[in-house]
């Protein structure tokens, strides 16, 4: 009886000791199941905080596969496990010992260890951050898991360039699925089988500065960035709302999502891509996804001439069972052939069908034809369907393998979808997406077909000879003759190009260019509507002189393919005839110098604030962030659009290429707008992005006055004299007309920030909201441009991300001349009754432009526009 008491005692204190938890450190011989820690779910040790666990755990509802892995208390989720590819059973083993970790299957096979150590194990620490690290004797690491992630990062964890995270198959299968994201030297980018299909730079929080390299990515409790020159310059930037406990995952859908956790449910910060119908398999192979509005989940449908195929299958399979899909060799030889009686046919997606690899793939040969496009891809056994541009006749080929499918509208691309096919049944094993190309049931019409349909390709090919022959015959009358409409851009190919029309639309969608909203040096804008009912902005170009079309779409392709939040979208472009257009995105709230200096409700500074960082980050972006660095040349309010909830976009960025050569020739020394010149336009001296950033400044005063610079009225101390804009005077003691950065220079040494302000705002802006601003301004406009920050760093002081710049003074001093030069040359016009003053001739070279700056400042100007407003 003794013995039996013994023994239960025995019994009930191992199993309490086989089932206690430990926190924080493990020591070596120590070895976990999930059977003997079943009582807590497998989890066996547990952060000092409590906020991680490591378990030997099911994830789902399934109970056949285990894992080692590191969970996060609060939301349940495993954000490492170490066995992923090879999971246990219930009773599989986690073994800790002086070598390091083993993952041990109840039949005694090695499933996964930690890599040889230097040195013996002392203890297993799991951090309050996650990490799970091994120690030696000294308290030094040997391994930890930051530097071996699976699908998720944590704050305190980096992301080297070269590494990547690969997303689970399934929510319960965490075997490596098909989506990874692959941080790279300048981006963090998402792939399906090594093919990208979204960049974390595309994101409309995203700031980019490519100034800079990226070594890694990182998260923290501010946001998502990718950082270079060892950690100190941000290149990629997504700030979110604050939280104490974030965790960025690629999920096993193939969106990137980053959370945050103050309880169970968690909030989404982030998501990419949004659009879910851009996700490369969300509808399975051949699969059509259309983005619904009203319940935000894809819709999946099969494209036309397909349907769906097996009950087990997501997959689309040809509607016509004479024809097959095939199968890729997988990137072996081009010179791989089909079988030689196989009959290679394309089933057409049609219009409004694109894939997703075409965004980020250069087409395989540009300047072809449809049947060239396919014959390429029938003489490489990797293609398995292409892209036709129809109007820039560039070539796309899907290669490898055949994802889904997504609707998109007419106006972002024209590409023409065809299928690969081969004209056959199904394989034998009734796969819906191959063919063994060595069929036995060979369509017998075929066989009867082939002969006579050579006869007929062979006459064909005679009557195009001969025709062709006719044409280049007559081809010297045609040379002298007017282009006519069928004669416009078809002549050549320009990768990338934008939507084309017709003249004949344009005409019809601006009502015969019936309402006309602007105007300036390169031509007249109207309000039209496309027949979808899209309302766009239609440029009529003007003095492009002898340009030529192809010139004319080279510089349209590079504009057409910048995109940016920032940045007025161009939808679309005509070049029929002399006729030339571009299609813009309507801006229904029109341009900056209206809505600030007009009489219409008063901008808050919150709204200013705002249309200064959007001003700036598109900068940037056309400074850094495009593959060719593009200077605007003529930043100024006029050349500001403003969209609902006041979203600044940057216009006619990139135009100034599309000057005629007569415009070129008069504008040698200069390009831009009186008051928003820089100082190096006079000087001879070299133009960059810097030009940008003094203009950049200036208009920056005037979101701060609320006028015009070179507007301004001065008063006397303390009085409220105002100009006809209602915007407060300088501190001099003599009324009249003074320069207003002048003025801003003054206050700024005085700390008298308040007083630039516009009056408008009076008790609605506080003196260190004007502080910022106006530093900011200041040290935009410093005389030597090498002291100007770039875009970039303006963007991140506007954000706080960085300290203010302090100006200058001795950069600044130059804008004492020039508004003595100002003053006096407003004198001049008003006692002379003009609105303007001589430009400098171009052939003048009596005298060196360099010498002095500053006092031909206002000898160079006119009071009107020199590009006009665009």
């Amino acid at each position: 009886m003794a013995f039996f008491i013994f023994f239960l005692s025995f019994s009930f204190s191992c199993a309490i000791v086989s089932g206690i938890s430990w926190s924080e450190f493990l020591y070596p011989n120590f070895t976990a199941s999930h059977y003997k820690f079943i009582d807590g779910g497998g989890s066996f040790l547990f952060s000092r905080n409590g906020s991680f666990k490591a378990a030997m755990s099911s994830p789902g509802t399934q109970h056949t596969r285990y894992y080692f892995c590191v969970i996060h208390v609060v939301s349940h989720n495993i954000i490492w496990s170490a066995n992923r590819e090879a999971p246990v059973s219930n009773s599989g083993n986690m073994i800790l010992d002086f070598d390091g970790i083993k993952i041990i299957d109840e039949d005694g096979s090695l499933k996964w260890s930690t890599p040889s150590l230097k040195s013996s194990v002392s203890a297993l620490e799991l951090t309050d951050t996650g990490n799970l690290i091994l120690m030696d004797k000294f308290n030094g690491t040997l391994w930890e898991s930051f530097q071996y992630p699976t699908d998720t990062i944590l704050i305190g964890q980096n992301l080297p360039i070269g590494t990547w995270l690969s997303s689970a198959k399934t929510d319960d299968d965490l075997s490596t699925g098909d989506y990874k994201l692959l941080i790279t030297v300048s981006d963090a980018i998402l792939q399906w089988q090594n093919q990208t299909y979204w960049k974390l730079s595309m994101a409309t929080k995203a700031y980019t500065n490519s100034n800079y390299a990226v070594e890694y990515m990182a998260v923290n409790q501010t946001g998502l960035y990718l950082l270079g020159h060892n950690g100190s310059v941000v290149v990629i930037q997504l700030n979110l709302v604050q939280s104490k406990f974030r965790m960025a995952k690629l999920d096993a859908s193939g969106q990137f999502i980053i959370s945050s956790f103050s309880s169970a449910d968690g909030n989404t910060d982030f998501v990419g891509p949004i659009d879910r119908c851009r996700i490369p398999f969300i509808c399975g192979s051949v699969g059509l996804c259309t983005d619904d509005s009203q319940s935000g989940a894809p819709l999946c449908s099969c494209p036309s001439n397909f349907k769906a195929g097996s009950s087990k299958s997501t997959n689309c399979k040809p509607g016509d069972a004479s024809y097959s899909l095939l199968v890729s060799c997988n990137g072996t030889s081009n010179s791989t052939k089909l079988n030689p009686s196989s009959l290679i046919s394309y089933l057409r997606l049609g219009y409004g069908t694109d894939y997703f690899a075409n965004d980020f793939t250069n087409p395989t040969k540009y300047g072809v034809d449809l049947t060239s496009c396919q014959d390429l891809c029938s003489a490489r056994c990797s293609c398995l369907g292409i892209f036709f541009g129809n109007s820039s006749g560039s070539c796309y080929q899907v290669e490898n393998v055949l994802g889904s499918f997504r609707v998109t509208s007419s106006s972002e691309n024209d590409r023409l979808g065809f299928i690969k096919t081969v004209v056959g049944p199904p394989t034998r094993d009734g796969d819906d997406n191959g063919f063994s190309g060595q069929s036995s049931n060979f369509p017998i019409v075929a066989l009867v077909l082939l002969p006579s349909t050579g006869f007929f390709l062979l006459v064909l090919l005679a009557f195009l000879w001969c025709r062709r022959s006719r044409v280049s015959t007559t081809g010297k009358a045609k040379i002298n003759r007017p282009s006519s409409p069928s004669e416009d851009i078809d002549a050549f190919s320009i990768m990338g190009l934008p939507m084309r029309f017709d003249y004949e639309e344009l005409e019809k969608a601006t009502n015969n260019f019936k309402i006309k909203i602007g105007a300036g040096g390169f031509g007249t804008v109207y309000k039209g509507t496309l027949p979808d009912g899209t309302v766009v902005a239609v440029k009529k170009i003007t003095n492009l002189g002898l340009q030529g079309k192809k010139d004319f779409c080279t510089e349209i392709a590079i504009i057409g393919n910048i995109h940016h939040v920032n940045l007025v979208k161009l939808k679309g472009f005509c070049a029929q005839g002399r006729e030339r257009m571009l299609v813009y995105e309507y801006m229904n709230r029109g341009s900056l110098d209206c809505t600030l200096f007009g009489t219409g409700p008063v901008l808050e500074w919150q709204e200013r604030l705002d249309i200064a960082l959007g001003i700036a980050r598109g900068l940037a972006y056309l400074h850094s962030g495009c593959e060719h660095k593009i200077i605007h040349c003529d930043v100024k309010p006029e050349n500001i659009l403003l969209q609902e909830q006041f979203q600044a976009k940057i216009s006619d960025f990139g135009l100034s290429k599309l000057l005629s050569p007569e415009q070129s020739s008069q504008f040698t020394t200069m390009r831009g707008t009186r008051g928003y010149l820089a100082p190096e336009w006079l000087t001879s001296s070299a133009i960059s992005d810097k030009t940008d950033v003094y203009s950049y400044g200036m208009v920056l005063l005037e979101l701060v006055s609320g006028r015009k610079n070179c507007l301004s009225r001065t008063r006397s101390h303390n009085t409220s004299d105002d100009n006809s804009n209602g915007a407060p005077s300088s501190s001099s003691s003599t009324q009249g007309i003074m320069y207003f950065p002048l003025f801003a220079l003054d206050m700024h040494e005085e700390g008298r920030y308040l007083e630039l302000a516009d009056l408008r705002l009076e008790g609605r802006v506080t003196s260190e909201q004007v502080e910022k601003l106006v530093r900011v301004a200041l040290c935009c406009v410093h005389e030597e441009p090498t002291l100007r920050p770039n875009m970039g760093s303006v963007v991140s002081m506007l954000e706080g991300e960085i300290p203010l710049c302090q100006p200058s003074l001795a950069s600044l001093n130059f804008l004492r001349f020039y508004g003595r030069r100002f003053a006096e040359s407003s004198a001049v016009e008003q006692s002379s009754g003009k609105d303007s003053v001589t430009l400098f001739p171009k052939e003048d070279n009596s005298r060196s432009r360099a010498n002095s700056a500053s006092n031909t400042y206002f000898s160079y100007i006119s009071s009107q526009q020199v590009s006009g407003p665009r």
